[in-house]
């Protein structure tokens, strides 16, 4: 597909160059979604022009910025291959609109040369650019150095406050490929840190991005998360980012259950989720599950610290709170509302326990959750019982783990018995026909059905289920 496109653009007419992402990737031996193209000499109108007889020409607005354009091309065949359309821009270049260290915007300046727009990027790693007429890379900040040493370096100390979405692309980076910033860059994020507060949600995490995902999302969904937000915790933007997080840093659980503070188990729940390739829902749900806890605990007879409803000592359990909070955080970040609410739901059920793990018990909980967010939980149940190894490097509770494998093949297994509405042998009109009127009631007498054929599904025919039916007439 690479060579395909950047055969195309060649054939534009413009002395194009690769850059950013693209040029990273690529170095690294990775396949990169990314494909923007630089053009010196041309501005933003002059691409337009340029641009408009090969198909439909949009602006490029990032951030409220116009940075170049979007050309939607007529080639079929390229069209397919770019959905989203091919992005060029002009070189830009950083000027001051006042006497703050904030008051400057980045503009287009089409005499500015391929090594001058690699200068005002956001980290070395991605200040590379490959002409496409001959190959060449231009490097002049030394990224390709930095990408062998699996280093990350800004490229200047205004890197972060031109803009803060970096603080988070940062530790995304340390998440997905591995990087390991350099001391400059982690003085850069403490002092920084406040900063991300002014960044859009739909940036971080609802996504902008050609792929509809933020850069938190990305980070969750790199190999090592746990260790990006260790670093965003130790530099002060994980608080700023997530003021939900605020209580449960060092906070110390006293719990027989647990000897990690509620931070460092929702790293390591976060990582495991990771390692095992749990869906973006799971992780997030394992970023706040735990994040109740320092608003709920009470101190039992016992001496140590609980989490659960009790009359008199807390209202709410860990589970609903830290669903709450994840409700809250989601909306703020603006992710999707299908997405909100799974989390929400993992978090809120995540206390569940698989108990005998008997069939009756895979039903009923098919039965309440529906496939897709049953087997999230369990998955999130898996990561929650790996990320209580304690911190003197005992084992994961393995007994649970092998009882929650048993219960996973169960509900497995049980996923062809009727658990669903459209399972019975019935329906609404059959219920009808029986003299029945449309309404809340006749829902609900659909639902007391399914409930008994969930315990019984030898019940799930339509004579039973209409004889049934008959009596609560």
């Amino acid at each position: 597909m690479r060579q395909e496109l950047e055969k195309y653009v060649r054939s534009l007419g413009l002395d194009a160059y690769l850059v950013g992402g693209a040029v990273r990737d690529e170095l690294l031996g990775l396949d990169s979604k990314d494909a923007d193209f630089l053009v010196p000499g041309v501005d933003t109108e002059g691409l337009r022009a340029a641009l408009a007889p090969h198909g439909r020409v949009e602006d490029l607005v990032v951030a409220d910025r116009l940075v170049g354009v979007r050309l939607h091309p007529n080639a079929g065949r390229i069209r397919t291959l770019t959905r989203a359309g091919i992005e060029f821009a002009p070189p830009r270049k950083e000027v001051s609109t006042g006497p703050g260290r904030h008051d400057f915007e980045i503009v287009a300046d089409a005499s500015l040369s391929v090594e001058d727009d690699m200068r005002r990027r956001d980290f070395t790693v991605n200040a590379m650019a490959r002409r496409l007429e001959t190959g060449e890379l231009v490097d002049p900040l030394d990224g390709r150095a930095d990408l062998e040493a699996r280093r990350l370096r800004t490229v200047s100390p205004q890197s972060f406050r031109e803009d803060p979405l970096r603080l988070v692309r940062a530790l995304r980076f340390v998440s997905q490929l591995g990087f390991e910033p350099d001391e400059e860059l982690l003085a850069q994020m403490r002092e920084e840190a406040s900063a991300v507060k002014l960044v859009s949600g739909e940036r971080i995490g609802g996504g902008l991005a050609a792929d509809g995902m933020g850069e938190l999302s990305k980070l969750l969904l790199g190999a090592e998360p746990a260790r990006a937000l260790r670093l965003a915790r130790d530099t002060g933007v994980l608080i700023e980012l997530l003021p939900e997080f605020g209580p449960a840093i060092g906070f110390e659980q006293e719990s027989r259950y647990h000897d990690l503070t509620v931070d460092e188990h929702t790293f390591a729940v976060v990582q495991a989720a990771a390692d095992e390739g749990f869906s973006l829902a799971v992780r997030l749900a394992a970023l706040f599950h735990d994040l109740g806890k320092p608003v709920v605990g009470w101190r039992g007879r016992d001496g140590r610290l609980h989490y659960y409803a009790k009359p008199g000592f807390a209202a709410h359990g860990h589970d609903q709170i830290g669903a709450e909070l994840a409700a809250g955080a989601l909306l703020r970040l603006r992710y999707p509302n299908a997405l909100r609410q799974r989390v929400v739901r993992i978090a809120r059920r995540h206390m569940f326990q698989p108990g005998k793990g008997d069939e009756r018990r895979a039903r009923r909980f098919l039965r309440r959750n529906g496939d897709e967010l049953a087997f999230e939980l369990i998955d999130h149940k898996r990561a929650d019982l790996l990320g209580k190894r304690g911190s003197d490097g005992e084992p994961p509770p393995l007994e649970e783990l092998e009882r929650l494998a048993r219960f996973r093949e169960m509900v497995e297994q049980e996923r062809s018995s009727p658990h669903r509405l459209r399972d019975l042998a019935i329906d609404g009109n059959d219920l009808m026909e029986l003299g029945f009127r449309p309404g809340p009631r006749l829902g609900r007498i659909l639902n007391e059905l399914l409930d008994a054929v969930v315990d019984e599904p030898v019940l799930n025919t339509r004579d039973e289920l209409l004889s049934q039916a008959r009596g609560r007439l």
